[in-house]
């Protein structure tokens, strides 16, 4: 749009006195002084009438040489007549080409990245693919998890929320993990099951003629859990994954076993869950930046550590720092209506109420 007003001109920020303008971007310029960022020529005020233009480059400019790169395939992010669209992961932010989508291209059991051109993803025996930053920390067998068993025991300990019964950890394909979970392998939304904790009960459904003692006929059912002792048989994990992400999945099921073990049988299920999912971000965001407390951890557990797991937990790299935030922003940023939705009700909970994580169990529990 042209405009025979008196200005500053955003790109030499001189006054424009013969009042001939270019209003783009948000801002006034001299005709010759918006120029294209990629060949440095003005651009026309015709283009800027007709394309509506958002970013300092002339459209064609932008189309062949200012496209970004797909973070797939390496290739130019096609074009169309809408413009240029691509896809981007929330968390990484790496953006690729929409049809890697759906073209089978192999994504991260771990990190949920897609496998990029020219780099080698590792095929864990179950038929899942891990990148080989994940595959760096990765625990693979259920004795290398000796060390994460007892620093999470170490971390419910520092809550005064020690778990007395010892029970065992073991890692898993994802065909065992379905199979114990039986008709339970995809849970709430989609979220696919990592780990499960096994405890003798049983779920039954009951008739209840409700508080008004109505009809037998109108009688209503409800499942109510039934079990003849609090007992945990085992604690099941998917193997191959981050000792990190690993970690997290073992805090929420430990919990989900503390809460068997000290007889907490009738939790709602979305509290309960949440309340899982906020002692796996605890455990988490207590690994912020932790390299020295990890070093200590090591050390302090090397009497059932073999040195090639000390190795691992000792120094954090840098991806293990960007993994960490990756897995708590998944939880904060989680949609599903149990898993999400729990989180976010027990962390107000505790927040409003200033209670700590055992007040809030008993006041869930109530």
């Amino acid at each position: 749009m042209i405009y025979f007003v008196c200005s500053i001109c955003n790109g030499c920020n001189s006054e424009i006195e013969d009042g001939l303008s270019i209003n783009a971007l948000g801002a006034i310029w001299h005709c010759q002084c918006l120029c294209c960022l990629h060949c440095h020529k003005p651009i026309a005020m015709d283009e800027v009438k007709k394309f509506e233009i958002n970013r300092k480059y002339h459209r064609l400019c932008y189309k062949e040489h200012c496209r970004p790169n797909c973070y797939v395939c390496r290739k130019k992010i096609p074009s169309s007549k809408k413009g240029i669209k691509y896809h981007k992961h929330p968390f990484w932010e790496d953006k690729y080409c929409p049809s890697h989508d759906d073209d089978g291209t192999a994504q991260c059991c771990s990190c949920e990245r897609l496998q990029a051109c020219g780099t080698e993803y590792i095929m864990l025996a179950d038929n899942r693919r891990l990148c080989l930053e994940c595959k760096e920390s990765a625990v693979m067998d259920s004795y290398e998890c000796k060390s994460l068993h007892f620093e999470i025991r170490e971390f419910f300990k520092g809550l005064k929320m020690k778990v007395e019964k010892v029970f065992p950890l073991i890692l898993v394909r994802k065909q065992a993990l379905n199979k114990a979970e039986e008709e339970k392998t995809v849970s709430q939304n989609g979220v696919v099951t990592r780990g499960i904790c096994l405890s003798e009960e049983k779920m039954v459904t009951r008739v209840s003629r409700g508080r008004n003692k109505q009809l037998v006929g109108m009688a209503k059912e409800e499942s109510q859990r039934v079990v003849r002792e609090p007992k945990v048989i085992a604690i099941l994990i998917l193997y191959g994954l981050p000792r990190l992400l690993t970690g997290y999945i073992l805090a929420h099921e430990m919990m989900h076993a503390y809460l068997r073990l000290k007889g907490y049988r009738n939790l709602n299920t979305i509290l309960e869950e949440g309340i899982c999912q906020v002692l796996g971000h605890m455990w988490l965001e207590s690994h912020r930046c932790s390299t020295n407390n990890a070093a200590s951890s090591a050390s302090s557990s090397s009497r059932i550590t073999p040195s090639a797991t000390m190795s691992k937990i000792g120094d954090q790299s840098g991806f293990e720092k960007s993994l960490v935030e990756f897995c708590i922003n998944q939880i904060e940023t989680d949609e599903s209506p149990v898993y999400g939705y729990g989180f976010r009700k027990v962390t107000e909970m505790m927040v409003s109420n200033h209670y700590n994580l055992k007040d809030t169990l008993k006041w869930i529990d109530m």
